[in-house]
């Protein structure tokens, strides 16, 4: 496994309590297959919809 994705997948413990557990599991489900930069995306998008 990749730096980049160990440091994707410990960072998204930090929104454990802003997004839903299943938009979790799915982002780290993307950067585990490869998908780093769609997970990335995602994420975005995801926290601009939760902070409206």
């Amino acid at each position: 496994m990749d730096d980049a994705v160990k440091f994707f997948i410990k960072s998204l413990g930090g929104y454990r309590e802003l997004l839903p557990r299943q938009t979790l599991k799915t982002l780290k489900g993307q950067a585990l297959s490869g998908n780093l930069e769609g997970a990335k995306k995602g994420l975005q998008r995801k926290l601009e919809e939760a902070r409206k």
